[in-house]
């Protein structure tokens, strides 16, 4: 008796060791025992996110149609056979056929793909609109009805920022590997799934469908071996204490769904596509903070940035919230009808009143999501609420471009009538978890009030994504408080604090951060390790320690390979181009820097940093001429007429430079450096016009320590050249 069980339990452990390379298998094996699970995704947006162009997938009107852009290309859908085709402006702006070879996503709008021979797919500008004719859908659109796009834009359909390769398939696909070849240029993309299929989400499960025959057998193993099974979710409840109007969640706060969600629902930089489902986001991603192009200062959605870094800012997150607490994993719907999902945690009787809202009950006004979630429309007709969860503040939009939502609704009336009404509804101004908006507007705009605003900030209690926004300001005010307070952040246990941090610490002098940006080298978080390489790989030639150099070499050679990752984008050959110099491989150097304007010759700061590189090198002509080719390509570009007005001061040729900074000056009136450079310029020949050039800037950035600081200079040299006078004179 005893034989057979050793054989077995030998077989077991065989078995057992087979468990330790689990592979993506696709979503039709999860049917088998996901019934319920499988049938709320089917026909999902997940499930519909990308498919096969077929007459079952497309949506749009391919029956000859004609659609004529702004710029006046008539672009025809038709189709040829079982094929959907187009015949549109193509590369080189020429009329071509094109085949449709995949759709993306559903409703409400349905996007198509073209796939080149070199492997690169490119999304169409024009769009199908998938609402009804009754919302004004049912037709064709484009996705940039006001702009004259041509080929050798950027966003013209068949360019780089319409690249699904880069711009799209990490989100719409599973297990999806991108793999440009940064030599041939050719990419060769490969998915596990073509949608965002069951794995996306619970990562590979060729090991948890071993597991499962096991279970089968009554043989109980510890774990189901899914990297991300989300098994947490059923202990979690929300519960009202007593006398208390909003729930609190029984259990400590995790945030691995979240992680999940925010791979795609996120505006962030990639770092590579290793990224399963349990992993943690900010080893393959660094999403993108409370930048002003991004969002409003006051944290509200502006750019599209697809919810992550809105939710952070919200009382929910800090709460516990996740994703599923309100929407179905599977179907993605909300898990109740309008405001119904928010009084599962919020009494009826408190908030769902006229006393709460002050509004008609029933009636738009009343409504959380409108107040609360403020919507906006993005890629013509796609309306997106924000996430943030945040008090409506009117009073944030007096004087200030700001959105509210009160004006959302009310667009006959003014910021300070909405704002009057608040106060005399509430008494006062409720200012709620979100109150940064004046100190982002400080900092964007170099008011004199920025640092005390910052300060303040960072001692209250606002979200940590706005205070980590803030930091990175920092470096803007030298002193001796800035920089202590810049180093206490490096050791904030939170990740954006802490590389904010860093990136603000690059502005101080060396002898005080040197030591402590090598330290970073030893986070534990990827982001941070790959920010202190960037920074200091310039000492790989200087005397450090053989510790020290091990390390930083190890972090370098990560920073390079996130670089190479995105080899195919502009910025990333720039920003390898900055390394190699650094590392003193100017064979490399250059080769970067031409790759760079290959693929995309309107790209500016590859112009500039090539240019100064060849300054630095000694080669003046070589680098005139790479400033020369920028502005026969982007003639408007105020940073190339600085750069290369520069050049002529350089060289002794005044009168040149002089008229190419002045044609910056005209060109880039919001730019404060340019518009100093110009005015310092001219402060040999012509005092009076610096002074008025810089105090019309200080004006506008009155905390500008370089504005104040020339300023002063030259009220010192018109003093100076008083006296003389004066003496002269006497």
């Amino acid at each position: 008796m005893v034989k057979p069980i050793k054989v077995f339990i030998l077989l077991l452990v065989l078995e057992l060791s087979s468990f330790c390379n689990t592979t993506y298998i696709g979503e039709k094996v999860c049917q088998e025992c996901h019934t319920k699970a499988f049938k709320e995704w089917t026909n999902s947006h997940h499930d519909l996110a990308m498919q096969v162009a077929s007459n079952n997938s497309v949506l749009g009107d391919f029956s000859n149609i004609s659609f004529t852009s702004v710029n006046n290309i008539t672009t025809l859908f038709y189709k040829k056979g079982s094929k959907f085709m187009i015949r549109t402006d193509g590369e080189n702006g020429i009329l071509q056929d094109y085949e449709i070879s995949y759709t993306f996503g559903v409703y409400p709008l349905q996007q198509y793909l073209v796939k080149f021979p070199n492997g690169n797919i490119q999304v169409l500008d024009i769009a199908w609109d998938s609402r009804s004719k009754k919302l004004g859908g049912q037709r064709w659109y484009h996705l940039h009805p006001h702009e004259k796009i041509d080929s050798n834009d950027v966003l013209h359909w068949s360019g780089p920022n319409m690249n699904w390769n880069y711009m799209c398939a990490d989100c719409h696909s599973t297990n999806l590997k991108k793999n440009y070849n940064i030599k041939t240029h050719e990419y060769k993309t490969k998915w596990s799934s073509i949608n965002v299929s069951c794995e996306a989400c619970h990562g590979p499960a060729s090991d948890h469908v071993k597991w499962a025959k096991y279970s089968k057998k009554d043989i109980k193993l510890l774990k189901n071996y899914l990297t991300e099974d989300f098994n947490y979710l059923k202990d979690r409840q929300w519960h009202f204490k007593e006398n208390k109007s909003t729930a609190i969640l029984s259990l400590k706060q995790n945030s691995s769904e979240i992680e999940v969600c925010a791979k795609c629902h996120s505006r962030r930089i990639q770092f590579d596509d290793k990224f399963k489902a349990g992993d943690k986001f900010k080893e393959h991603y660094q999403a993108l903070y409370l930048n002003e192009d991004l969002y409003f200062e006051d944290g509200k959605i502006k750019g599209e940035v697809y919810i992550y870094n809105s939710f952070l800012q919200s009382k929910m997150y800090e709460a516990g919230v996740t994703c599923s607490d309100c929407h179905n994993p599977h179907t993605l719907q909300r898990k109740s009808i309008g405001d119904n999902i928010c009084f599962k945690c919020h009494k009826t009787n408190i908030f769902n009143t006229p006393k709460h809202h002050k509004h008609t009950q029933n009636s738009k006004g009343a409504s959380c999501i409108s107040c609360h979630m403020p919507s906006k429309i993005y890629m013509g007709v796609d309306e997106r609420n924000d996430h943030s969860f945040r008090l409506p503040r009117p009073d944030l939009s007096v004087g200030t471009k700001i959105p509210n939502a009160c004006n959302n609704c009310h667009k006959d009336k003014t910021a300070l009538w909405a704002s009057q009404s608040m106060e005399k509804w509430y008494g006062n101004i409720r200012k709620g978890k979100q109150d940064f908006s004046h100190a982002l507007s400080a900092l964007h705009q170099d008011s004199k009030e920025a640092s005390k605003l910052l300060y303040k900030l960072l001692m209250s209690d606002n979200p940590n994504i706005a205070k980590a926004t803030a930091i990175s300001y920092l470096g803007n005010y030298q002193n001796k408080q800035t920089l202590t307070t810049t180093l206490q952040m490096l050791k904030n246990n939170n990740i954006d604090i802490k590389l904010n941090a860093l990136k603000a610490l690059e502005n101080f002098p060396l002898k005080y951060t040197t030591q402590a940006t090598f330290k970073a080298l030893d986070d534990t978080n990827k982001v941070v390790r790959i920010e202190a390489a960037r920074q200091l790989a310039k000492f790989i030639h200087k005397d450090i320690s053989k510790k020290q150099k091990k390390k930083l070499i190890n972090a370098i050679k990560e920073y390079e390979k996130t670089l190479l990752f995105t080899s195919e984008r502009p910025e990333s050959q720039t920003a390898l181009a900055l390394l190699y110099l650094d590392l003193r491989k100017l064979d490399k150097v250059s080769t970067a820097f031409k790759e760079a304007l290959k693929l995309q010759n309107k790209y500016i700061p590859a112009y500039i940093n090539y240019a100064d590189y060849l300054r630095a090198i000694k080669q003046e002509e070589k680098s005139f001429i790479v400033l020369q080719k920028g502005l026969q390509i982007v003639p408007d570009s105020g940073v190339l007429h600085q750069a290369l007005g520069l050049w002529y001061i350089r060289n002794f040729q005044q009168n040149k430079g002089l008229k190419s900074l002045d044609k910056a000056h005209q060109l880039a009136p919001n730019n404060t450096y340019i518009q100093y450079t110009y005015a310092i310029a001219l402060a040999s020949t012509n005092i009076t016009k610096t002074i008025e050039i810089l105090e019309a800037e200080l004006k506008k950035h009155t905390g500008s320590m370089l504005l104040i600081n020339a300023l002063t200079s030259c009220y010192e040299q018109v003093k100076e050249k008083r006296k003389k006078t004066n003496l002269i004179s006497n």
